[in-house]
């Protein structure tokens, strides 16, 4: 298959994904949207960006703790499965992936770890953004923190004193059971904000970069249908303000150099499962893993 071909297998894939994702919040009367990529697509191709190569939503967060609880209820037998960092997995993600188990995309910063390596559409949560700027500061402090000890790898493209700070707090933390705890307080404390309490939201799962963005809540109150290679899938209402603000003119082309899939893969497989490539991922590949994901 040429690459060609490979990007758009991948892609179809992905939306069979999205829109078996979609059924199931509309079901049980949760909210989800578009983001990012995906979202400019609708808007300017009509679908897929020509060279993007996977899914992403956003989901307020209250919708999004109901969407693990309900998934692992209902979804026991599904296609997909649910993949999301605990204290028995950490799988270098912020935020949660529904996964198919009957492909395999093992992506480079994942190649050492054994989990499920199917196809995966991202799913990251989005919560309130405090009015006080105190408050903000002590937000984007356990952001922080909950970051480095959920993904718990050096982050890079951050700066040298980002990523010397965090591999001196992780040389100083080793415990898995500790690394969780902390991870866990953390995300207490930056959640504490609940998004009817603020004026405005913001992503705290996205890295570094995003959680910086403050959104207007009426911005993400809602979700309206856009065609998407022929099928209406859900964006933000706010959706032409949210993408100017993160993208600036969105409808515009970027240079051909930045034309390009944003996610390296060791092996991409549509038609076998994963469990068929095992010599390719997990401690038995002999991965050493030193610089983590590039958020």
């Amino acid at each position: 298959m040429t690459p060609d071909k490979q990007l758009r297998a991948l892609q179809l894939e992905g939306l069979r994904m999205a829109s078996y994702i979609y059924d199931f919040c509309k079901r049980n009367d949760l909210l989800i949207y578009f983001c990012g990529g995906c979202c400019i697509g609708a808007l300017r191709h009509g679908g897929f960006v020509p060279w993007d190569d996977d899914v992403d939503y956003f989901m307020p967060r209250e919708d999004y703790e109901r969407f693990v609880r309900l998934w692992q209820e209902q979804e026991k037998d599904g296609p997909y499965v649910l993949v999301k960092s605990d204290e028995n997995l950490v799988d270098r993600n912020l935020f949660l992936t529904i996964r198919n188990p009957k492909t395999t995309f093992i992506k480079t910063y994942q190649q050492d770890l054994t989990l499920c390596h199917g196809v995966a559409v991202d799913i990251l949560p989005l919560d309130g953004y405090p009015d006080s700027p105190w408050a903000r500061k002590r937000q984007m402090m356990w952001a922080l923190i909950y970051s480095l000890f959920c993904a718990q790898t050096v982050p890079v493209n951050h700066g040298g004193v980002m990523a010397l700070g965090s591999r001196v707090l992780l040389s100083l933390v080793r415990s898995p059971r500790l690394r969780y705890r902390i991870w866990m307080c953390a995300q207490r404390h930056m959640t504490q904000w609940k998004i009817e309490d603020c004026s405005g939201i913001t992503e705290l799962c996205s890295g570094p970069h995003y959680m910086k963005n403050r959104y207007e809540k009426a911005w993400f109150a809602s979700a309206v249908e856009k065609e998407f290679e022929g099928i209406p899938m859900p964006l933000p209402v706010g959706y032409d303000a949210y993408l100017h603000t993160v993208f600036g003119e969105y409808m515009q082309l970027p240079p051909p150099e930045k034309q390009v899939p944003s996610h390296e893969a060791v092996c991409i497989d549509l038609e076998h499962p994963y469990t068929e490539h095992a010599d390719l991922y997990g401690e038995q590949a002999g991965i050493s893993h030193a610089g983590g994901k590039g958020e």
